[in-house]
């Protein structure tokens, strides 16, 4: 089971960081990816680490973005800085066997947070 949290309004410019809890699965045996999905839209790739430690994003959060995990804790972050309101979404974490770019290739999927940016 993956727990989402951390999501809120922020202002543009702002930061948010989103926790990813595992219970059941153990974060550093797998790929742990963060995701978004606007209504209409279809679920987009945000970033992902995989169980090497290796992390990957998408072009319109690189630099802005940073996954990381807390094997102690078996919980995954998404820190977010300068957030702008095209990251508006409600974003998900999900867990696969691979890392990868398609929502597909994630078997485990949290219940999703809602991120607003907005002045």
């Amino acid at each position: 089971q993956l727990q989402a949290s951390g999501g809120g309004l922020a202002q543009p410019g702002g930061s948010l960081r989103l926790s990813c809890a595992a219970s059941g699965r153990t974060v550093s045996s797998y790929a742990m990816g963060w995701f978004r999905q606007v209504p209409g839209k279809e679920r987009e790739f945000v970033a992902v680490t995989g169980f090497n430690g290796r992390t990957y994003y998408t072009d319109s959060v690189m630099g802005r973005f940073t996954i990381s995990r807390d094997d102690a804790r078996n919980t995954v972050y998404l820190q977010m800085n300068r957030l702008n309101s095209g990251d508006t979404a409600v974003y998900y974490c999900a867990s696969g066997d691979k890392p990868g770019t398609g929502s597909a290739q994630y078997d485990y999927w949290g219940q999703g947070t809602q991120v607003t940016v907005s002045s």
